[in-house]
């Protein structure tokens, strides 16, 4: 891959956290910028949050771009029942002090990748896809000029969290995902199918709460809150951890199994919203997406236990 930097757009959200720390850690790609969308919890506080992440990691150098405050075409979402009232479990909030990033997100995402060479930014997204959308409807040019899209989302063969078929980040903007699908630029995505395989179990909590650091303790102690929220609302001990298989996949690519495809997302019916129809009969040659099938769940942990020791 020749991707040189990244740019993370997120809803954070306690496993959008763990994402950004690990990619706060990581030694490349380089981190350009966090944009942050209403979402798991609404947008004034995904921006406090992604602020806090920042300032616990020591990355004020990285700016935060507050961005869509509800989706393209309908009411605002929610998933505080999966990840708090605030959005980070049990952490207790604060008022960040690093800076916010001027000018809304999808501008800054506009910006950030057109004034470098072709395909050298990818950009991540963690949570609904609003403000990509609405960077590529201002910015026409930007689809051929982005490097790989990574995102969260979608389900096929696992079904949806949130309805029978739609996992929560297409279903709460699927006007959104389906501009960003149909643009015509390379879309990797880690649906259920690859995330449900990924999971905080205890033994790799504890090989967490080992690391004596303030980032390490943070997302053990996010991992802990869902730990129990999945006992509560699931009944499993083993809740499985989204946002950072993106992130770990530009970092380490063969902790993944990808099919070339072609995804659609459904708009139009209330029954079926947010559905990602994910078609393997295509051209390997000239498919634009990519759908994670398979996930190495130990090693996606090593590769976060090591990144935050190492930082």
């Amino acid at each position: 891959m020749s991707i040189q930097s990244l740019i993370i757009d997120c809803d954070p959200g306690v496993d959008d956290a763990v994402a950004l720390f690990l990619a706060f850690a990581a030694a490349e790609p380089t981190l350009l910028a966090v944009t942050t969308v209403g979402g798991n919890v609404p947008a004034h506080l995904t921006q406090r949050n992604a602020r806090m992440m920042r300032q616990i990691a020591g990355r004020e150098d990285v700016p935060v771009f507050g961005g869509a405050e509800r989706p393209l075409k309908r009411p605002p979402a929610g998933a505080g029942d999966f990840h708090g009232p605030e959005g980070l479990g049990d952490l207790e909030p604060f008022a960040p002090t690093g800076i916010i990033g001027d000018g809304p997100a999808a501008n800054a995402i506009v910006d950030l990748v057109m004034k470098r060479p072709a395909g050298s930014v990818a950009v991540a997204v963690l949570g609904p896809m609003t403000n990509l959308a609405l960077a590529m409807k201002r910015e026409r040019r930007l689809a051929e000029h982005l490097g790989p899209v990574v995102v969260m989302g979608g389900a096929r063969s696992e079904g949806g969290n949130i309805t029978a078929s739609a996992e929560f980040n297409i279903w709460a903007d699927p006007d959104a995902a389906a501009v960003v699908f149909g643009s015509g630029c390379e879309v990797i995505a880690f649906g259920l199918d690859a995330t449900h395989q990924v999971r905080a179990t205890e033994a790799r909590i504890r090989a967490v709460e080992t690391i004596r650091t303030d980032p390490a303790r943070t997302v053990a102690a996010l991992l802990r809150f869902s730990q129990r929220t999945e006992r509560q609302v699931v009944g499993s001990d083993a809740p499985p951890l989204h946002d950072p298989c993106p992130i770990a996949w530009l970092m380490k690519p063969d902790l993944f199994t990808l099919k070339p495809c072609r995804i659609e997302v459904e708009t139009g019916s209330d029954l079926t919203r947010g559905h990602t129809a994910v078609e393997f009969r295509v051209d390997p040659a000239t498919a634009r997406h990519r759908w994670a099938v398979a996930a190495e769940g130990q090693g996606v942990f090593d590769l976060l236990t090591e990144t935050l020791k190492a930082k």
